[in-house]
């Protein structure tokens, strides 16, 4: 069993290439594969292997950035093909690094008390993620600002601010990374009072029982189970291997689903050539499958992980 560990911090960092070398040295005792994106403002990471090595490896980064708060899932067979570190500008693109939580930061509200929030007409409800993620679940009453980035939310709450009465606002994402810097951005923008869910939309279903719950449909997630329901279970949605983008049981059925290849979202998208591409990588896929092998093509994820 394959165990997978998601996490984020920001902590200040200082001479990032002497980081990236402690971190490979860690990776050569405990071996994992997934991406682990650094920046001088902290660290955003989803990594995978055996229980022992996972535990070690997050032992030992602990002493380098202090207390990790991961969230832990399993699953038969390692998802992530390689294992590589990322030094970016930032751990999460929102061009603004003077907000975040060691600087600005809205309200934090807990699970508990999210609802109650919420349903104050007083308090814009806003949805920072994408619209793949947003076109299969959110928050009953929510703003959906269909945006294909986060950058493109920046400006979307640009518009917000400067357009229309708002003094309060709250803002949720799928595990709580995107809010740490949307909320402290709007309190800099001059919003009275922000808030933000902790932990966010997974930490929200974990501690809120199903009758209870102000969620609607199903919550994406990066990693192999793609979406999940309610009660964390794994969801009805999975990944088009052309695009990325989650399909659902009902698109499946579309003529112009064909698993592997297109979707009805990619479809017209691509060329008939790019098409027999597609195809003939499902082939070599299903090949390497059959002698137990792992080719390299089968990690999709990556495709929405860009996004994240």
């Amino acid at each position: 069993m394959i165990k997978i560990a998601a996490f984020y911090k920001f902590v200040p960092l200082t001479n990032l290439a002497d980081f990236n070398e402690k971190i490979n040295a860690f990776r050569e005792v405990f071996p994992i594969s997934g991406t682990v994106i650094i920046a001088d403002e902290g660290v955003n990471s989803t990594i995978a292997g055996l229980s022992e090595n996972i535990d070690g490896f997050l032992e030992n980064l602990e002493k380098l950035v202090g207390k990790l708060q991961p969230k832990y899932f399993f699953c038969e067979n390692d998802p992530f093909h390689r294992f590589k570190v990322k030094l970016k500008n930032e751990i999460v693109t929102f061009e603004d690094k003077s907000v975040g939580p060691n600087k600005h930061i809205g309200t934090y509200i807990s699970p508990n008390k999210w609802n109650e929030l919420i349903k104050n007409e007083d308090v814009l409800l806003l949805d920072t993620r994408n619209k793949y993620e947003t076109n299969i679940g959110y928050f009953k009453d929510a703003e959906i600002p269909n945006v294909d980035t986060f950058i493109e939310f920046k400006k979307y709450l640009d518009d917000v601010i400067e357009n229309r009465p708002v003094e309060k606002i709250a803002m949720y994402c799928t595990g709580g990374i995107r809010c740490e810097k949307s909320t402290g951005y709007a309190l800099k923008r001059g919003v009275k009072e922000v808030y933000h869910l902790e932990g966010g939309i997974l930490n929200y279903l974990e501690h809120t029982q199903a009758e209870d719950s102000l969620w609607e449909g199903e919550c994406f997630v990066f990693d192999h189970r793609v979406s999940v329901d309610k009660d964390l279970n794994r969801g009805s949605y999975a990944l088009c291997h052309a695009c990325g983008y989650p399909v659902s049981e009902s698109e499946k059925q579309h003529e112009h689903y064909e698993d592997g290849v297109s979707c009805v979202l990619c479809f017209d998208a691509t060329t008939e050539e790019r098409k027999q591409d597609f195809r003939e990588r499902v082939k070599q896929m299903k090949i390497a499958e059959n002698q137990g092998k792992k080719h390299i093509g089968a990690n999709m994820q990556t495709l929405r992980c860009k996004n994240r």
